[in-house]
């Protein structure tokens, strides 16, 4: 069983926001870091934005300035902020966890190395 789950998905227009939540239950160390991953159609799964367990967040090229990623230790939730969403933004999220140490050095790494574990994933839609 895939120990966290994705929410918060939608259909939004360009410049739209969206935040989704990844809920981690407790059998996963919460401690480990933890990342966003997107699946566009016809394309490879990549990472997009990652946040270590001091907090620190790496966002890919295609995201950065734009998303947002917190985590909460409380309520073992990662959120990830999205704003200005373009079409391109469309694809299913996936969140994960790693004991990677360094957010920076995680989000390098492809999503194979990352995990086995991935859940169903929450769908993002940006229409024109």
């Amino acid at each position: 069983e895939v120990p966290y789950v994705e929410s918060g998905g939608g259909s939004v227009q360009t410049g739209g926001s969206l935040t989704l939540s990844c809920s981690a239950t407790s059998v996963i160390d919460f401690d480990y870091c933890w990342g966003w991953f997107r699946q566009a159609p016809g394309e490879e799964c990549e990472g997009v934005a990652a946040i270590d367990f001091d907090r620190n967040a790496a966002y890919s090229d295609s995201v950065a300035g734009r998303f947002n990623i917190t985590r909460d230790a409380v309520k073992r939730t990662v959120y990830l902020q999205m704003t200005a969403l373009e079409p391109n933004d469309t694809g299913i999220y996936y969140c994960a966890a790693a004991p990677y140490r360094s957010a920076a050095h995680a989000l390098g790494d492809s999503w194979r190395t990352w995990t086995s574990l991935w859940g169903q994933g929450t769908q993002v839609t940006v229409s024109e």
